[in-house]
C-alpha cells in the first residue's frame, strides 16, 4: 500500500491524529540553538550505526523509497506521511510518519565531520524542557541515550497540561537525524516497532555543499506520479491528426 501525504503548514495547530503530539510551544526548535551554560553528558553510549540508519553511500538501491531530498522514507503498509511546511520560508521543514498507533517526526541537520552532536543537543533539549516545566528523563534507548520526556502544553480549554514524547537522535557522517516519537511508542516498546524500523530504514542524503553544523537540511515534497493514459479497446482506430484543420469555435453572447 502507497503512503498517504497530507500537507499540514508549519503554523496550523495540533490536528487530532489519535496520539498525543508534540506542538511547537514545547520550543524544540529552540532547543538545537546552542546553549552553553547546558552541560554536556560526556557518558553517553555510542549507537551502532552498522544496521541503520544508513548514509546513502551505504546502500545499494533505494527502490520502494518515498523521496523527501534529504531523507529518503521506506514505503510501509497502513503508514501515512505529512509534512510540515514552512510557508513563510517556503520549504518543508519536518516530515512525521503515522503507523500502528505511533508516531515519529524527523528531521535531519548538517552535522561536524569528525565528531558527534547528539550529546549536546541531548542536553540542551533537556535543559529546555524542564526550564518550562516539564521533566525529560535520559534513559538507554534502541538508538542509544534518548529522552523520555512530559511537555507542558495549554489545552483547547486553557489549563496546562502534559504529553509525552520520546527524543532519539543518530550521528551519521556529516550529517544528525532527530527522531522524536509519539503515542504508543513513547512507553510501550512491543508497540515501538513498527516506527521504530522505518527510522532504522532511512537513508539519508546529505549532499556535498559546505553547510554549517546543525543547519536543517532540505525536504522536498515527493513527487506525484504521472496519471497513466487510458487504455483504448482493441481494435480502436483514431482519427487522422489535421493540424492545420481549423476546430470548433466558442462564440461568447453578450
Amino acid at each position: 500500500m502507497s503512503p498517504l501525504f497530507r500537507r499540514r503548514r508549519q503554523d496550523d495547530p495540533a490536528e487530532e491524529t489519535g496520539h498525543d503530539e508534540v506542538t511547537d510551544e514545547a520550543g524544540f526548535e529552540a532547543g538545537l540553538e546552542p546553549e552553553p551554560e547546558a552541560p554536556s553528558d560526556a557518558s553517553s553510549d555510542a549507537f551502532d550505526r552498522s544496521r541503520g540508519p544508513w548514509d546513502v553511500s551505504e546502500v545499494e538501491s533505494t527502490d520502494g523509497y518515498v523521496d523527501l531530498g534529504a531523507v529518503l522514507v521506506p514505503g510501509r503498509d497502513g503508514m501515512e506521511l505529512r509534512l510540515e511546511i514552512d510557508e513563510a520560508a517556503d520549504r518543508v521543514t519536518s516530515a512525521t510518519v503515522q503507523l500502528e498507533g505511533s508516531a515519529v517526526q524527523l528531521q535531519v541537520f548538517a552535522a561536524p565531520r569528525t565528531e558527534g552532536i547528539w550529546d549536546e543537543i541531548r542536553s540542551e533539549i533537556a535543559a529546555g524542557i524542564t526550564r518550562q516545566g516539564g521533566t525529560a528523563d535520559e534513559v538507554p534507548g534502541p538508538f542509544g541515550r534518548e529522552l523520555i520526556a512530559r511537555i507542558p502544553v495549554r489545552t483547547a480549554d486553557g489549563r496546562t497540561g502534559h504529553q509525552p514524547a520520546r527524543f532519539a537522535g543518530v550521528d551519521g557522517p556529516r550529517w544528525f537525524l532527530r527522531a522524536v516519537f509519539h503515542g504508543l511508542a513513547v512507553h510501550e516498546p512491543e508497540q515501538a516497532a513498527g516506527v521504530e524500523d522505518v527510522v532504522r530504514s532511512l537513508v539519508v542524503v546529505r549532499g556535498a555543499e559546505a553547510m554549517a553544523p546543525r543547519e536543517l537540511l532540505s525536504l522536498r515534497l515527493p513527487e506525484q506520479p504521472a496519471p497513466a493514459e487510458p487504455e483504448e479497446p482493441e481494435g480502436t482506430q483514431r482519427e487522422p491528426l489535421e493540424p492545420f484543420t481549423r476546430g470548433p469555435e466558442i462564440t461568447e453572447i453578450r
